[in-house]
């Protein structure tokens, strides 16, 4: 019989307050006044494994949201506020049993050891179910919250080669920030503890390494004081829109979230993907390579009652929404995309068709869009052979996307101190 448990195609989706919508808190069935309550994130999470997705993201920054992409704004009318996207998986990893947890960590901001003992932890927590989306900080006020001068230089962001000089300088130390935290992950081999009551020996220190790896900006020694998780590495996602970010997804990532045919996006769907192709080979990448997954901003039809015709169109609803302040088009540099469960359906294989490894599915409003993704649009794509009938036993993120799940620490056999893994430039 063949594996329904199995998929060659990834699905996700991505939560964010109420919705990828600047209006989603404004929908009577929206539920704005429960954005920080721990079951409200909960709810959205299991409704995400109802529909046998593999993996949820989580949202975040060292800013307040805004309508402008570099600087703040003074909107009243609009969701502003956010809880911790890593305790935030936390709390849910013990809540749910199978679908990946990826809260969005900005590691330019906060140090490696740090990101790396967490996601370690929420490995731990999950069962192997972790992964972490790094995210480089981008406007002022991020790094002025931790009094730190902002890389991009104050005032008006530089233009032409300037900016690309800075954007490389800072996308090259964040790929560094991921290489340590992975290293980091590894310093711990698999079986570094003992817990021997006989001989007293709880770990084996030879199998404990320091990393020292010191790129000249910053230097970390270790070891982890985190044993090496289920999954000895969790999964890392990248969001790139353009070639500096997709070499930096390239050489620290193992998925990167992509924009094709968008307003703001870098090309048609082909285009974006052999962009990404020639930024791996740019960055000198090994090994696997870079699963990659087309981002969708998502409204869904409203289906027939089983005493009413079918309610709302999707379309209809987008521009009821639009008439209530920002629309979605100038808040989302993703394709957005409308229409029955089938209609999504087909642009989802589209997306196949042409060599995509999935789709991370950004639902307008979550209370309306993410329920249908889980039990309108996911059945669909099921019917269609792009996803699973049912989760495996004990899953993994790893095992969910496709990457190997029998991953050795590159310090297994070895004693002593070990040299990092040379760099490679951006």
């Amino acid at each position: 019989m063949p594996d329904n448990t199995t998929s060659t195609f990834i699905v996700g989706a991505a939560l964010d307050g109420a919705g990828w919508h600047p209006a989603a808190w404004r929908e009577t069935t929206s539920q704005p006044d429960k954005l920080v309550d721990p079951d409200y994130w909960t709810d959205l999470v299991r409704t995400a494994e109802d529909g046998l997705l593999d993996f949820v993201t989580i949202e975040d920054t060292f800013a307040l949201q805004s309508s402008g992409r570099l600087d703040p704004d003074q909107r009243t009318d609009e969701v502003r506020g956010r809880l911790d996207a890593r305790l935030v998986a936390s709390r849910v990893a013990p809540a749910t049993s199978s679908i990946g947890l990826i809260p969005t960590v900005v590691t330019s901001l906060t140090e490696p050891f740090h990101v790396s003992k967490a996601i370690a932890t929420l490995d731990f927590t999950s069962h192997g179910r972790a992964g972490i989306q790094p995210r480089v900080a981008s406007r002022g006020e991020e790094y002025s919250h931790l009094g730190n001068d902002n890389p991009l230089g104050s005032g008006d962001i530089p233009g032409g080669s300037e900016l690309a000089e800075a954007l490389t300088s800072v996308f090259a130390s964040a790929a560094d920030e991921v290489e340590v935290i992975r290293e980091l992950w590894d310093s711990w081999e698999d079986d570094a503890e003992i817990r021997d009551t006989v001989t007293d020996r709880f770990i084996d220190a030879g199998k404990l390494h320091t990393i020292d790896f010191d790129n000249g900006d910053f230097s970390v020694r270790g070891p982890s004081i985190t044993p090496r998780s289920p999954q000895g590495q969790p999964v890392v996602a990248a969001l790139a829109h353009a070639d500096i970010p997709y070499r930096f997804a390239a050489r620290a990532a193992d998925l990167v979230f992509v924009t094709p045919d968008s307003p703001l996006g870098t090309g048609d769907a082909s285009e974006v993907l052999a962009a990404v192709r020639a930024a791996e080979k740019a960055a000198g990448r090994t090994g696997e390579p870079l699963k990659v997954i087309a981002d969708l901003v998502v409204l869904l039809d409203e289906t027939a009652g089983a005493d009413g015709p079918t309610g709302e169109t999707a379309a209809d609803r987008l521009g009821r929404l639009d008439g209530l302040g920002r629309p979605l088009a100038e808040a989302t540099e993703a394709r957005i995309v409308t229409g029955s469960a089938d209609d999504i359906a087909g642009i989802i294989a589209e997306f196949a068709e042409v060599g995509y490894d999935g789709v991370r599915l950004r639902p307008a409003v979550l209370t309306d869009d993410l329920p249908r993704i889980a039990g309108d649009l996911a059945p669909r794509l099921r019917d269609r052979g792009l996803t699973r009938d049912s989760y495996p036993e004990n899953p993994t993120l790893r095992g969910l996307v496709g990457l190997p799940t029998d991953v050795p620490s590159r310090y297994a056999g070895h004693s002593g101190e070990i040299s990092p893994a040379p760099t490679t430039a951006l």
